[in-house]
């Protein structure tokens, strides 16, 4: 069973990736208090039964986020493996009638189930490849693929090898599943033009790949491990209990193995210093998953990498409304785009920014004047 505190704190980013409020969230929280498969009070069976519950009212897109995050952190038996199947056929109606198309794609000899839109033979649109990390589901971006044609792109979400549907197993090689997608949506997109928005680990998987596969022209990421992640395994001893299950459990290894010797998926120096694209990082000081050293060296080693730094947990769960302004502020300046849009998110993004400076210090004001009061900022409270 996985532990109920850090289902309920690392649960809150994915929740907020996908437009739960913290007091829904809360709301279902708060009658949690175990992991024992579909029973009353546990971690699957409440937000399972939240999520039909939306679902009898047409409310498809809030239910698919609900069964998503009844599966989280990844299926480990017969309740999460019911939750998921039953977020793919709720997405799968809400696709249905939003241009969303699922395919079935042949990918390093196994089939590769993934969503798309906005994929066109005669008219081809740059690529916008999406992955989550070692936990997200490709249904938590229903609602960017509803969007494709604002962006002026096509939209192909998958997930990382042993995630969701993804049946390929995770390993230091999983970078060459992203060149074998390419090519098989090549008849229907710009792959030529592709850009990547590749979080966590499959921000890992991007980067390697575009050492080797020019197609790829921009990188932006968020919490991505690069070198000290797998080279440091002492930093890795001190991960959380969910992060070290859910790698063994895609890499179908033990935990051991895990906290031992993983250098040979570090990103070389050589291969960082061949990444001649715009690279947009996303990194925070409170992570406990990804070490600093890893933007450190990102930055050190690479010609065009921007940074975005909060201070907050793993993903800036705090700063959700910020991150989703800079993901499309970035898309748009790799991409060269021209026009009021840009304009737009930029000045959206300034505004966010003052706003966080601003709450930031007047948090440290106040932490000051209190003795005792705790360092770590509000935006990083644990969900309890």
């Amino acid at each position: 069973m996985n532990d109920v505190a850090e289902l309920k704190s690392y649960g809150l980013a994915h929740a907020r990736a996908q437009n739960i409020t913290e007091a829904a969230y809360r709301e279902v929280c708060g009658r949690i208090d175990s992991d024992d498969r579909d029973a009353p009070g546990s971690w699957t069976g409440e937000w399972s039964r939240a999520a039909a519950r939306l679902e009898a009212e047409g409310r498809l897109l809030e239910a698919c986020g609900y069964y998503n995050l009844a599966r989280f952190p990844a299926v480990d038996g017969p309740a999460r493996a019911e939750a998921l199947r039953a977020c793919v056929r709720v997405c799968a109606d809400w696709a249905a009638g939003n241009g969303v198309v699922r395919l079935e794609l042949p990918v390093l000899g196994e089939t590769v189930p993934c969503w798309a839109s906005g994929l066109d033979s005669t008219a081809k649109r740059p690529l916008l490849l999406v992955m989550g990390g070692i936990i997200s589901i490709k249904e938590q971006w229903m609602p960017l693929l509803g969007r494709a044609a604002r962006l002026g792109m096509a939209v192909l979400v998958a997930e990382l090898p042993g995630v969701g549907e993804n049946p390929l197993t995770y390993g230091a090689d999983s970078w060459r599943m992203i060149p074998r997608l390419l090519d098989a949506v090549a008849d229907s997109a710009d792959v030529q033009q592709t850009y990547g928005l590749t979080l966590s680990f499959s921000g890992h998987a991007a980067l390697r790949s575009a050492v080797h596969d020019p197609r790829i022209r921009g990188v932006i990421t968020i919490a991505a491990p690069v070198s000290a992640f797998f080279t440091d395994p002492d930093w890795r001893r001190g991960l959380p209990a969910l992060t070290v299950d859910t790698l063994a459990r895609l890499t179908r290894t033990d935990p051991e193995r895990i906290t031992g010797d993983l250098s040979p998926w570090a990103l070389t120096d050589e291969e960082l210093a061949a990444l001649d694209i715009p690279i947009h990082y996303l990194a925070t000081h409170e992570d406990a998953i990804i070490p600093g050293a890893d933007v450190a060296r990102l930055r050190s080693r690479t010609r065009r990498t921007e940074v975005l730094e909060y201070r907050d947990a793993h993903a800036g769960p705090g700063n959700a409304t910020e991150t989703r302004v800079w993901i499309f502020r970035s898309l748009l300046r790799m991409r060269g785009v021209r026009g009021p849009l840009p304009v737009l998110l930029s000045t959206a993004a300034a505004l966010l920014r003052l706003r966080r400076l601003v709450l930031g210090l007047r948090t440290r004001r106040t932490r000051a004047a209190v003795p005792g009061a705790p360092s770590t900022p509000s935006a990083e409270r644990t969900i309890p």
